[in-house]
């Protein structure tokens, strides 16, 4: 399961300005009368007390920014972290996780947003444009054993963590041999065919076009697509093949994973070889893989059918 949120368009009032004459004139009074300490004490509650203004001079204090949190990189990492960066990213973990996850990034986020906001880097109804724009993304994705969350701001993550379930026995689908093989069973065969292989983007492309075709819908809700994109991107940062994601795992029980399905066409199959083929660094398709399935699964339908 994925969701992704974007801001709502929200009018920002002018900040207040709040009067700092009292706290200075005291902490004057106590900087003649006491330690060093208090010389501190004022340009606290002074950074405090005055919203920061770009350009201003004084560079004792710094907004907490996305880099300074997490491993982020490019324009988001110089972003301070906004109130409402955050609360999307807290409406987003409750929508998958059920609550906001203690000492998770949407808990880190609020955390920051509310500092950068007390000292006046940002405003209450700020957000950051780099979320603004592309929004924040909580991707569920479920593979035997496991349950794999990822957490993006701005498509680059700032959060991913695993956690145990329960295994359960995919059901074997049974083929009816006057029947049409669907789109779900050729990728249920893919699983069985070739089912060791990592998952890489160029499967990710095809399966999202599996989907796309089986439900006949451009625009397809949470499902194998964001399943195998999320495990595609958690592949990328993974050394080993034996700790990769792999298509069985993503693959197994498709059919029941789909919105719908329908009988595998020779127009679908061109379509998701072409898909493979596009973000395949060889410009080709992997033996048994999911294009080399679907394309299978068409000719016993045209047969059948002939």
């Amino acid at each position: 399961m994925c969701v992704t949120l974007l801001p709502l368009p929200a009018s920002i009032s002018p900040p207040s300005l709040i009067s700092c004459n009292c706290i200075c004139q005291k902490a004057q009074r106590d900087a003649r009368s006491n330690s060093d300490n208090s010389i501190v004490l004022l340009t606290l509650k002074m950074s405090q007390a005055q919203p920061r203004r770009p350009g201003a001079d004084d560079q004792q204090q710094q907004p907490i920014k996305y880099g300074d949190l997490f491993n982020v990189s490019g324009d988001l990492a110089q972003k301070p972290i906004a109130p409402e960066d955050a609360a999307m990213m807290q409406t987003a973990e409750a929508t998958i996780m059920g609550q906001t996850q203690k000492g998770g990034p949407a808990a880190v986020m609020q955390s920051a947003a509310a500092r950068n906001e007390g000292a006046g880097f940002v405003g209450h109804r700020d957000v950051t444009d780099v979320a603004g724009d592309q929004g924040v993304t909580v991707t569920e994705t479920d593979v035997p054993g496991r349950r794999i969350i990822t957490e993006s701001v701005g498509g680059q993550v700032v959060g991913r963590h695993e956690e145990p379930t329960p295994v359960s026995l995919a059901p074997t689908t049974g083929r009816v041999e006057q029947g049409a093989i669907t789109i779900g069973e050729a990728l249920e065969t893919t699983a069985q065919t070739a089912g060791d292989k990592p998952v890489d983007q160029s499967d990710a492309a095809a399966i999202q076009a599996a989907e796309v075709r089986a439900t006949g819908s451009t625009v397809t809700t949470p499902g194998l697509a964001a399943s195998a994109q999320s495990a595609a991107a958690h592949n990328e940062t993974v050394d080993r093949d034996e700790d990769k994601i792999k298509l069985n795992q993503v693959l197994a029980g498709a059919t029941a994973k789909l919105a719908a399905d329908k009988a595998v066409t020779r127009q679908d199959a061109e379509g998701i070889a072409s898909a493979e083929q596009r973000n395949n660094p060889n410009a080709d398709t992997h033996p048994g893989g999911v294009a080399a399935s679907v394309a299978a699964a068409a000719r016993l339908n045209e047969n059948v059918n002939g």
